[in-house]
Parts: structure tokens; sequence; C-alpha cells
């Protein structure tokens, strides 16, 4: 097997403070793999046997409810580190990872990870932080789906795939990968219904464009002003 480029993570914030030697170190025990557009890197409720980042692509993560109904949890973008289960004292994967595009990611053995968090303080300091991060986020959201109407959740969701995933086009700031209105709406517990009125709604006013599977915004200051609630003040 042809040894791993240090290049590949020398920028994953998940590894940012180590020298060269202990990224050397931590590809020798990786391995790549590839994730085709719509299959999965692992499924809830599969017990934790690796940890991954992704070099290139883009992933879907969503859960399952006790009443079975799905929810997109989050997107993991490129050089994000995602399947840390044991992290978190968890032996199962607490979620679906299923590739939004062709996607490429390293995997290491979860046995690997107490020595390599002991080798490299910097590597736990980064994880933590990460997870720390995550926390928030999820947090906020909770915050969000208690006290903001749904369409202030939806124009929060778009700008944050904006900001996270976008690149310029003519215009505007368009989403890199496939998104569908159902992604949208299992991101803010909406409809399918309510989400295409709402943006078919933001199209007409030119605030966003739309096509299969696709979304790009074209005024980032009307979709903000709807996400924090201050449209028409």
């Amino acid at each position: 097997m042809p040894r791993l480029d240090r290049s590949l993570i020398a920028e994953a914030p998940a590894f940012a403070g180590l020298d060269g030697a202990a990224l050397d170190d931590i590809l020798a025990h990786a391995q790549s793999f590839r994730i085709p557009k719509g299959e999965v890197a692992f499924r809830q409720g599969e017990p934790a046997e690796k940890f991954f980042l992704l070099l290139h692509g883009r992933l879907r993560v969503t859960r399952l409810n006790p009443q079975g109904q799905q929810m997109v949890v989050r997107f993991i973008n490129p050089d994000d580190m995602f399947g840390v289960a044991m992290a978190i004292q968890c032996d199962i994967y607490p979620g679906t990872a299923t590739a939004a595009v062709d996607s490429l990611a390293l995997s290491w053995p979860n046995s690997l990870w107490a020595g390599m968090i002991a080798r490299y303080s910097a590597l736990a300091v980064n994880a933590m932080r990460a997870l720390g991060a995550r926390l928030q986020d999820s947090q906020q959201r909770i915050l969000d789906l208690s006290t903001q109407k749904v369409e202030q959740r939806i124009a929060g969701a778009v700008l944050q795939l904006a900001h996270q995933a976008g690149r310029p086009s003519a215009g505007g700031v368009e989403i890199d990968f496939p998104l569908s209105r159902q992604d949208i709406a299992e991101m803010t517990a909406s409809t399918l219904h309510t989400v295409s009125r709402t943006l078919s709604a933001w199209e007409a006013f030119g605030l966003v464009e739309c096509g299969r599977q696709r979304l790009a915004v074209r005024n980032e200051e009307g979709l903000q002003a709807i996400a924090t609630g201050v449209e028409g003040a």
C-alpha cells in the first residue's frame, strides 16, 4: 500500500499543532476508502469500530427518533473528523453517515484512539473543541426549534449551509452539493410542503434560486433578516 502523504491531513483542524513526524505516525495507521454517492460510511446502531476524516466530498448525517422519523443532524465537510463515538463514551454509531456526493475518507481502528491522544495532546484538545462546537450547535438547534418560526429556521439552515459549503456563482453563493427540499425539511423539523412553498416564495422575491437538488443564495442580507426575525422592521 502506498504511503499516504502528510499533506492530506495537514490542514485538518483535528491535527492542528502536530508536527510532520506526528502526522506521518498517524497516517501510518490510516486506510483510505471511497464512499460512492448514496452509500453509507456507517449506520445508526452499528458497533463503532472505526473513526474517520473526510478528505473530499460531503456526507449527510441522519438520525431516526424513537417514532421512526428521520432528521438531518448535520453535513460533514472536507477536513472534518467524524464517527468518533468513543470520544463520547458510545460503543455504537449514534447516526447514519451517507455520501451526498462521491466522497473519499480516511479511517482508523477505534483501538488506536487512546494511544493517539496519549501521545499527542493537541489531538485530544482539538477533538474536545470539535465536540464542544457540535454540542453548542445542537443546543442552538433545540432553542431554535422551540422559539423560532419555521421560516426563520429554514432561512438559518440555508445560510449555514451557504457559509459552510458555498461557492461564488453569478449573483450569489451556490451550495456546492446536491441538496433536496426534503433535506431542509429534516434539518428544520418542517414539512416538505412548507419548505417547497417557502423557497418558491423566496425565489419569486429574488432571495434564492432553486433547481433540481440545487440551491443558491441570491440575497444574503434578505435571508439574514428573515432568520433573525427583523424583516419588515
